[in-house]
Parts: C-alpha cells; sequence; structure tokens
C-alpha cells in the first residue's frame, strides 16, 4: 500500500481505501478526483468530486476509496 502525504492532503491511488476510525465530526475534503465515502450505521454512502467536502456524522469507522487517483484532505 502506498500514501502519499503532500502539504496537507492525502493521495490515494484508484482502487485504494482509507480507514478512518472514530473521526465522528472531521471533515473530508477532495482535492482532486472522486472518493467513495461509506459510514458505519450510516443509510446511505457519498460520493465526492474534487472540490467537495463532507462532515464524518457517526462514531465508528468510515471508508473513503478512491476511484480514481485522488487527493484528500482532513480536518
Amino acid at each position: 500500500m502506498r500514501i502519499e502525504i503532500s502539504g496537507k492532503a492525502l493521495r490515494l491511488a484508484g482502487g485504494q481505501t482509507l480507514k478512518v476510525t472514530d473521526g465522528i465530526g472531521s471533515t473530508l475534503c477532495c482535492e482532486e478526483g472522486t472518493l467513495w465515502i461509506t459510514e458505519e450505521n450510516r443509510n446511505r454512502d457519498l460520493i465526492l468530486e474534487a472540490g467537495a467536502c463532507m462532515r464524518l456524522e457517526q462514531a465508528g469507522l468510515a471508508l473513503v476509496t478512491a476511484l480514481s487517483p485522488a487527493s484528500l484532505s482532513i480536518a
């Protein structure tokens, strides 16, 4: 697995998944590419395109999968 951190952004290869544990309240922003976000106990998944952000609303596990090469920031 290869995850690059450049400045404030994490770079993921297409198909690569990042696990975020107990990130409730954190904001994920897709800086480049397309991300598929799945949160534990949430009844729907979200797709983020470049420039879009979302706030994690659930405690537990969130999976962030790059559908294409992508970069994201977490605040």
